[in-house]
């Protein structure tokens, strides 16, 4: 099987982020997006299963390559990396369009997956709008997965606020992924070391065919005029003194007062 995992890098969940001029920092270096990990490894599990190879598909600035290093120190067996400077601001639309583009270049793709969703825009609209430019199977909030080659087929369970969706497709899918479906694995020493050696090929707009109109901020139906920090949050902290009895009575009474109970 040939298999594409997409994966993005994000800021570190634990980083502070601040916003200046329009421009959004922050303190921490950034990481593979948390929800991707899930995507690796369910692709690599299918590999191992039914053989094949895995390539990590990334969109991003040249610094994504560290994350895609994470990928194939887990066992991704190649990389790419989208990066032009005709990229920027791509929103989903335009993020799904050069990911067709791209996996189309790559060629004879049986199956794609993605994570749920970006930590940093959280939209979760790339994989379905993916599967639509390439007119293949759409499964999102996939918790298991079956895939059998040989009927060019799959099974899928979706985790659903309702409960769960058993669902069959046919190959190639682009298949959406929740954390439920496996538990991601750490990257060996000889993983590490691979990674550390890959060559990871950059492609740009001529590259994958690009058109510039559907491409960066030209093809993004989203438009940001503005971005800005919240206004800071104002409280004050007030210590009830007492006994803990007192403490509470004291507290109902301002609870009420306050019309919050």
């Amino acid at each position: 099987m040939n298999i594409v995992a997409c994966v993005k890098q994000t800021p570190d969940s634990a980083a502070k982020i601040t916003v200046e001029n329009g421009k959004v920092t922050w303190d921490a270096a950034p990481v593979l997006n948390p929800w991707d990990e899930y995507t690796v490894e369910e692709a690599i599990r299918l590999k191992e299963k039914h053989g094949g190879k895995v390539t990590a598909l990334c969109l991003g600035p040249e610094t994504a390559k560290e994350a895609l290093k994470t990928c194939i120190a887990m066992g991704c067996d190649e990389a790419i990396l989208l990066s032009d400077p005709a990229f920027e601001g791509s929103d989903a639309l335009a993020t799904a369009y050069l990911l067709a583009q791209a996996i189309q270049k790559i060629g004879a793709v049986d199956l794609v997956l993605c994570g749920k969703q970006a930590i940093d825009g959280d939209t979760g609209l790339v994989p379905m709008a993916l599967a639509r430019l390439l007119d293949w199977s759409p499964i999102s909030y996939t918790m298991h997965l079956e895939v059998d080659p040989a009927s060019r087929t799959l099974k899928a369970t979706r985790l659903l606020e309702q409960g769960k969706q058993m669902v069959t497709a046919k190959l190639p899918a682009v298949i959406g992924t929740v954390k439920e479906i496996n538990e991601p694995r750490y990257p060996s020493f000889m993983g590490i070391r691979k990674a550390s050696k890959a060559n990871i090929p950059t492609w740009g707009a001529a590259d994958v065919g690009a058109d510039p109109a559907k491409a960066g901020v030209a093809g993004s139906a989203t438009k940001w005029p503005a971005i800005y920090p919240p206004p800071a949050r104002e409280g004050a902290v007030e210590i009830i003194e007492g006994t803990p009895e007192e403490a509470a009575a004291k507290l109902v009474d301002r609870l009420i007062a306050d019309k919050v109970i």
